[in-house]
């Protein structure tokens, strides 16, 4: 089936050093923009993280640090890449949680804005998946598409099955609208004001903390009884665009 698209749409997978947005870095990012005709165009590119890439994250992905020993370093690629995807809609698998918010970071590392990004839709077919059938992108690609997925955790193949997952899942279900927008409301968990899911949004549209002991509670209200606590946030391994959302909120209700 052919996805009704409204603009460009990218499927993106990444391959990192770690799980930690604020910590680990990008080691390989494969992309496959898809064009409101059908054309696909498919990037793939090995990145240095400037950092040793730990052995447990190698037997995941099977990238060492000689692989990348050559490889431009992220600050090198931000601008092309931006480029690249500027304009497009997002789809990935657990994207919303993880590809997403470290994607976001790297851009932010390298001084590239993604203010943009709140303007697009993102589609995670992940829980679309979970939504239906509770399994793996292994499974999925196997229930879905009938085929065994070779290379799992390569980027380029993750990528690729995740696309085909989801044009399967549209075939499949006959209440999943051929929509970016439809899609990305379906497959999106807690709607956040930050990438990482520190800060949510409550019924009443406002900035709740997602996490600790304010979980649940007004951002603005925290920080104008307690402000240190917006000190100790700017202070910690948040990440960059966490703080940032922080930042916008206290300087918003300093204004009032």
């Amino acid at each position: 089936m052919k996805l009704n698209l409204k603009r460009p749409i990218v499927f993106f997978d990444l391959e990192t050093t770690g799980v930690d947005a604020s910590k680990d870095r990008i080691v390989e990012i494969s992309m496959v923009k898809v064009m409101p005709d059908g054309e696909e165009i498919v990037k793939t590119r090995r990145i240095n993280p400037g950092m040793p890439i730990p052995p447990e994250a190698t037997a995941i992905h099977g990238i060492t640090d000689a692989d990348v020993a050559g490889e431009p370093k992220f600050a090198q690629i931000a601008r092309s890449l931006e480029q690249f995807i500027r304009g497009c809609d997002f789809g990935g698998f657990n994207s919303n949680r993880f590809d997403l918010p470290m994607l976001v970071e790297e851009f932010m590392r390298a001084g590239v804005e993604v203010d943009d990004f709140k303007r697009r839709k993102f589609i995670d077919v992940q829980n679309i998946f979970h939504k239906k059938e509770q399994r793996t992108l292994v499974a999925a690609y196997k229930f879905y598409c009938d085929k065994e997925l070779e290379d799992a955790h390569s980027a380029e193949a993750d990528t690729r099955a995740t696309y085909e997952v989801l044009k399967a899942q549209l075939e499949r279900y006959d209440d999943l609208e051929n929509d970016v927008d439809a899609l990305a409301a379906y497959s999106c968990r807690a709607e956040s004001a930050d990438y990482a899911g520190r800060i949510l949004y409550d019924e009443k549209g406002q900035e709740v903390f997602g996490f600790g002991k304010y979980k649940g509670r007004s951002v603005a209200e925290v920080f104008r009884i307690e402000p240190s606590y917006y000190a100790w946030m700017m202070n910690g391994d948040f990440p960059l665009y966490t703080k940032k959302v922080i930042t916008e909120i206290r300087m918003r209700e300093k204004m009032q």
